[in-house]
């Protein structure tokens, strides 16, 4: 009863798909968890529920539990998982449908309530805590589906029905929401994406997927089942810490996690624990995540090969302004090309030129037609990487908030009783942090460089926001950083940052510094034409850029 051991097999819709077995096979397990939401993804189930309303949950979980359900049955691992999406229920059904043709006996809860009406939105959802799916639990369930609750809570509800927290266990709460913060989002935190792969055991071929060992007071140690790849270390922890935050204050259902005080240490080999944690109560809202359909949009790509490349570009763009007008297009210029080359790919710079219209027609077959129509009659050497199409809808996200008692919270346990949850007795304002400015530091001799050969980073989104985390190797590159770092200074390294709003937080524990770039990713993902929508490349773009380095910093592992 002293360890609870949270394992999780999915960061996505479209994650690894034998990852349940190999999770359920690796070793042992008390709960085995499965992500597959994202704002995204909501998107992508509210419109198989406008196809077929029966739908509208991750179906994928489905076919991966064809062939794990029994075994999760047989060794006692309870499975907690989101696949419900828009439709928990009608998941719960499948599920109990599948049982009944394997011969087997399964006890399934779900949680509803997050599914607000807004007529004037596609899906509007709450993100609910981890109460509900702890109730489930406490039932008798082997296995939990939900809607929208935070990611975290897919963890929280686990510690909590093992260990009898209360909504005042504040500090439990918030250690348990930053292990589930950290196993959310599956091989991310096993060297998945992780800046120094080129230094894991395996390469960073194929990481295992995470485990969480929670404790009784919140605290944690991540690790993975043995002999699977990737590495637990403390910067592959720091590295999915920093993943798609904002503040220091981690704003949830449940309660305000304080990510600076959060302190990982090395145990052994693939084994980090996190102590420290401390929780404030929750806000009085929910965040709610609203998505619409925002009109139609195509895309074509001009190939612009050798001399006059900005004049060729310029040409495109009068053409097709004349042909289908100004308003709804954009231009994006790669500069790919490279001087004197001796082929046309390295030759060849690239012009995206995208479409966004209310009007399907127009951004459809006219659009499309008309770049093709370019082919023989415009600039010297002219071709396009793609066909003409019709357009596609797009979503726009929009994040909202709700009163937390507004939300009907629901659990519904094995035997089909309806059980409420109240909101949280006891909320307040999370503890304030303002953008810190970054002090002064003296470089003294220098040498150029690249930024990444002594920083790590992990960057996200956030709806229209992205986020850049940048931690350091050292405390003597952490000395720098935090001095030399500065939003004016990002705004040089990434000068699409400098029209921006960018708030910058220090997390010392972490030797880490946060950014929050408002506006950078526009309506969101969905919507978004930028060449790295979810800006998950921010972070290594920043890495790659040349800088004075101080001369006595040198690259290598952390001391």
């Amino acid at each position: 009863m002293s360890v609870l051991r949270i394992g999780n097999a999915s960061g996505f819709y479209g994650d690894r798909l034998s990852a349940w077995r190999e999770m359920l096979d690796g070793g042992e397990l008390d709960v085995l968890t499965g992500d597959y939401l994202a704002e995204l993804t909501m998107l992508i189930l509210g419109r198989d529920r406008m196809r077929d309303p029966s739908l509208g949950y991750a179906k994928t979980f489905l076919r991966q539990l064809e062939g794990t359900l029994g075994t999760a049955l047989e060794r006692g691992v309870r499975l907690v998982t989101n696949a419900g999406g828009l439709n928990p229920a009608g998941l719960a059904a499948a599920i109990g449908a599948l049982a009944d043709r394997l011969g087997l006996t399964v006890r399934i809860g779900y949680v509803e309530g997050d599914a607000l009406a807004r007529p004037d939105a596609l899906t509007a959802n709450a993100y609910l805590g981890a109460f509900g799916i702890a109730a489930c639990l406490d039932a008798g369930a082997d296995v939990v589906v939900t809607g929208r609750v935070s990611d975290a809570s897919l963890a929280v509800g686990p510690a909590i029905s093992r260990f009898g927290w209360t909504r005042d266990d504040l500090d439990a709460l918030a250690g348990a929401t930053v292990a589930g913060h950290l196993i959310e989002c599956g091989a991310q935190v096993t060297g998945g994406n992780y800046s120094f792969f080129t230094e894991l055991p395996d390469g960073g071929h194929r990481p295992g997927f995470p485990i969480a060992e929670l404790h009784p007071d919140g605290s944690a140690v991540l690790t993975k089942h043995p002999g699977t790849g990737g590495a637990v270390t403390v910067e592959t922890v720091t590295a999915q810490l920093l993943y798609e935050v904002g503040g220091p204050a981690y704003l949830g259902p449940d309660v305000v996690t304080r990510l600076d005080t959060v302190e990982l240490a090395q145990e052994g080999p693939d084994r980090v624990r996190v102590t420290g944690v401390r929780g404030t109560p929750p806000p009085d809202t929910l965040k709610v995540g609203v998505n619409n359909l925002g009109g139609f949009r195509n895309s074509m790509t001009f190939v612009l090969c050798g001399l006059d490349i900005p004049a060729k570009a310029a040409l495109v763009r009068e053409q097709l302004e004349e042909a289908v007008g100004k308003e709804g297009l954009e231009f994006t210029l790669a500069r790919t090309d490279h001087p004197d080359a001796t082929d046309t790919e390295a030759a060849s710079a690239l012009l995206h030129v995208h479409l966004r219209d209310g009007d399907k027609a127009r951004a459809g077959r006219a659009f499309s037609a008309a770049a093709v129509e370019l082919a023989l009659a415009s600039y010297p050497g002219c071709t396009l990487t793609t066909l003409p199409g019709d357009a596609t809808p797009y979503g726009v996200f929009t994040a909202d908030a709700v009163p937390q008692d507004a939300v009907a919270h629901v659990a519904v346990l094995p035997d089909g009783a309806r059980v409420p949850i109240a909101p949280p007795a006891r909320t307040g304002a999370p503890p304030a942090y303002g953008s810190v400015p970054a002090p002064e530091f003296d470089t003294g001799p220098t040498r150029r460089a690249p930024l990444g050969e002594v920083v790590g980073a992990r960057s996200g989104d956030k709806g229209g926001d992205a986020n850049l985390g940048v931690w350091a190797r050292t405390d003597a590159t952490w000395a720098w950083l935090r001095g030399w770092l500065t939003v004016a200074r990002l705004a040089e390294l990434l000068p699409e940052t400098g029209p921006l709003t960018v708030e910058r937080y220090e997390l010392p524990n972490l030797r880490a510094v946060n950014f929050v770039i408002r506006g950078l990713l526009g309506q969101g993902v969905a919507a978004s034409t930028r060449f790295d929508p979810q800006a998950k490349a921010l972070g290594e773009l920043l890495r790659s850029r040349i800088v004075d380095l101080p001369a006595d910093l040198t690259p290598g592992v952390p001391s």
